[in-house]
């Protein structure tokens, strides 16, 4: 039997395990199975994930005699968007869906955002399994509930808040995963040490290269941590009224710097970005020193993470614009995730909008 770690999401009735190991495609049929309760699965995957995996996803189905169908759609952060959500549904209602019925979402973070949604609206709500296949959805966008597509507006803006029955995250996938998007990634892993986790955070600073060049071992270890600091936040404050905020650390600078980019930088990318100006806007209003600032800019650079916001003069008040949009906004006030020191984040909305001008100008 293969070595699997499990981490356990507890939400009452509606706990989930994220199952963490080597090689699971070869048997998700099995892990499926007392899921789906001898319903039907739709997989829902994207046209840039390898082939031999849907494949090995579909033998394991097959092998268990679960009867599976597929839907294929193009890669990247198009699809999360009103018109593939209708594509997806009109595909599903076609193929003949029911409540009995499980969705699988195999690949990355935008095709589990786009599954998960379509699964909590189509027939009223199915249940759905996540096997995320790059190290960012490992690690963050597949455990936690949050689905959804992008606007116009900004980014995830449209979603629901929809638990999956299962997270598979096996690490096998991401061996064919390009280097861009192994880096890109590990901002989320060293997100919830910058957050929460001091100790992992200086482990990562000793063992982040090698969790990023595919040392097994170590590998296992940042993303089951991760998991654990996610699940434990998320148990805690499911739907964001409080704690789980502190997730979005980099991520208001960051949704910004994407979409202003037309998604040209990944998600990952945008949010080292985020990350770094949020500790530069913490040592601005006195919140932490420099040195743990520069700990946190230092170990990004050193795993090739970009942290240099490339805007023009003329951003400033686009990105402002696409900040006081985000979702989080409560009464015209953005609620920053802002550190004391590593491992010690908290929230603030004191900042206004006339000293943000002040601190983004200081990157022009």
């Amino acid at each position: 039997m293969k070595k699997i770690d499990k981490v356990k999401v507890g939400l009452g009735s509606r706990s989930y395990n994220i199952l963490i190991g080597s090689d699971l495609l070869d048997i998700c049929g099995k892990l499926i199975k007392p899921i789906t309760q001898m319903g039907d699965v739709l997989i829902l995957t994207e046209n840039k994930v390898p082939n031999i995996y849907l494949k090995k996803v579909q033998r394991s189905l097959t092998k268990q005699k679960i009867i599976h169908s597929r839907i294929i759609l193009p890669s990247g952060e198009k699809i999360k968007s009103f018109q593939y959500l209708e594509k997806v549904l009109d595909r599903m209602l076609k193929l003949k869906i029911t409540r009995q019925s499980t969705v699988v979402a195999l690949g990355g973070g935008a095709i589990g955002d786009l599954a998960g949604f379509a699964s909590s609206i189509i027939l009223r709500g199915v249940n759905y399994i996540q096997i995320p296949t790059t190290l960012l959805s490992q690690v963050d966008s597949s455990v936690g509930g949050k689905t959804g597509i992008n606007s116009r507006y900004g980014k995830n803006l449209v979603g629901s808040f929809f638990q999956p029955q299962l997270v598979i995250a096996d690490i096998s996938t991401l061996k064919t995963l390009p280097k861009r998007q192994m880096i890109s990634g590990y901002s989320e892993i060293v997100k919830y040490g910058i957050i929460a986790d001091r100790g992992f955070f200086s482990w990562l600073e000793n063992n982040g290269s090698e969790v990023i060049n595919h040392n097994k071992a170590k590998l296992l270890r940042a993303i089951k941590v991760s998991c654990q600091n996610k699940s434990k936040i998320v148990s805690a404050d499911e739907k964001e009224a409080g704690i789980r905020s502190l997730l979005n650390l980099g991520h208001t600078f960051g949704h910004a710097l994407e979409n202003y980019s037309g998604y040209k930088l990944l998600h990952g990318e945008a949010v080292s970005i985020g990350m770094r100006m949020a500790v530069d806007l913490s040592v601005n209003r006195k919140f932490c020193n420099l040195e743990e600032a520069n700990r946190v800019k230092n170990h990004l650079i050193k795993i090739g993470l970009p942290i240099q916001p490339k805007l023009k003069k003329a951003a400033k008040n686009a990105l402002l614009d696409i900040m006081f949009r985000d979702k989080k906004v409560r009464n015209n006030k953005i609620n920053f995730v802002l550190i004391k020191k590593i491992g010690d984040a908290f929230l603030n909305d004191k900042i206004s909008r006339k000293d943000l001008e002040k601190f983004i100008t200081t990157y022009l």
